[in-house]
């Protein structure tokens, strides 16, 4: 078939390149890199502009359980407060300007919403027992209530499970919804240095110094537990080795590799739901 043709609409097929031509620099080649920030408005607004969207991804990948879980930013200029999504809106619909804004104390001073007190209770603790936190999540999504309700950590089974390898721990305790301050602060002694922890009977914690890379450990967490709880189910199951999860932590485990596994996820979320800017 001739160039011209060919169907309308269709593009004609580009040329082979020349023999020997010369490789691109990998300089020159799209990487992306975490943003800097020369003021706090600008980085204020990114981090709600990744929050709103981290929340629009936990509800497409169906994170939500009625009203429960909740997702927070720490602020750049007041480091005692963070943005967090409203009480009673869903996560499918969250836009920017939903989002609230929380004193130490627990008051909105920014929002049209109630907050979550379960979310001021253990964000509010992991946030100040934990300054180099930005993000933090919690939600109530299916397999990772399952795996709480074993008891049990995270496993190395698979190579996505090593990035919590010895980087997660057990709140091996459940004394109903957290509403007390004092409970929040038991779950944050619980993570201790770690990226996230398994609240018994109850759900997923993660966290991370952007709020990219703490959405992205739930999500590959939630993940990691619903591979594990399969494959225990289907039969015996091979563990990774100490020396080689140890190895595949250090290479899948560290925070920037969380961020940028997340930029995927926020380039498709942006195309298809840019009313979360508004």
């Amino acid at each position: 078939m001739s160039a011209a043709a060919v169907p309308a609409g269709r593009p004609t097929a580009e040329p082979l390149p020349p023999a020997g031509l010369t490789p691109v620099p990998e300089a020159d080649l799209i990487f992306p890199r975490p943003p800097v920030f020369d003021d706090v408005a600008t980085e204020r607004r990114h981090r709600k502009e990744r929050l709103a969207a981290a929340l629009r991804l936990f509800g497409r990948f169906g994170f939500e359980e009625g009203v429960a879980g909740h997702m927070t930013a720490r602020d750049p200029e007041y480091p005692d407060f963070f943005w967090v999504n409203p009480l009673g809106v869903s996560f499918k619909h969250i836009r920017v300007s939903d989002l609230l804004l929380v004193n130490g104390d627990g008051e909105v001073v920014q929002g049209r919403h109630r907050v979550n007190r379960a979310a001021f209770a253990i964000h509010s603790a992991v946030h100040q027992a934990r300054p180099d936190v930005v993000g933090a999540a919690h939600s109530h999504s299916v397999y990772g209530k399952a795996l709480s309700a074993t008891g049990r950590h995270l496993e190395p089974l698979t190579q996505d499970a090593c990035a919590f390898y010895q980087d997660h721990d057990l709140f091996d305790d459940y004394t109903g919804v957290v509403n007390d301050p004092t409970e929040g602060r038991r779950i944050a002694d619980a993570l201790g240095s770690h990226k996230a922890a398994i609240l018994r009977n109850h759900g997923l914690l993660t966290v991370g110094t952007s709020v990219d890379s703490a959405a992205w450990w739930f999500i590959t967490m939630e993940r990691s537990a619903q591979a594990q709880l399969a494959a225990e189910a289907a039969g015996p199951t091979i563990s990774i080795t100490d020396e080689n999860a140890k190895l595949t932590h250090g290479q899948v485990g560290g925070e920037f590799v969380g961020w940028f596994q997340f930029q995927p996820l926020f380039e498709q979320i942006s195309r298809t739901d840019p009313d979360l800017f508004e």
